[in-house]
């Protein structure tokens, strides 16, 4: 079974209304652990004021406080492509696809 991890890396604020330290984008990466196997995608998620409610003051913010963001505006099917993108970069570890080799023509000798 595959465990995921959300790490938030950087995050971009801005100025609105006079209340500074709106973040407005967030880059983060999602990590997935099966056993000996790893492997993560990374992206930013843009966010509008609106989008983010109630304000939280920048120094208030936890990292769960943004990945709930980040979630939220990627939906439940956009969490779900994630997950099934890392669990097929698992699975292709732990079943390597077969990679086909260019074989000399047996008429060239």
């Amino acid at each position: 079974m595959t465990n995921y991890t959300w790490t938030v890396n950087t995050l971009w604020t801005e100025t609105v209304d006079g209340q500074q330290d709106y973040v407005v984008i967030a880059a983060y990466t999602v990590t997935g652990f099966d056993g000996a196997y790893e492997a993560s995608l990374s992206n930013t998620a843009t966010f509008s004021t609106e989008s983010v409610t109630p304000f939280i003051p920048y120094e208030d913010l936890t990292e769960t406080d943004v990945t709930t963001w980040i979630m939220d505006e990627l939906g439940t099917n956009g969490v779900n492509s994630i997950y099934a993108c890392i669990q097929g970069q698992i699975d292709s570890q732990i079943n390597p696809p077969v990679v086909p080799v260019v074989t000399p023509l047996p008429w060239s000798n």
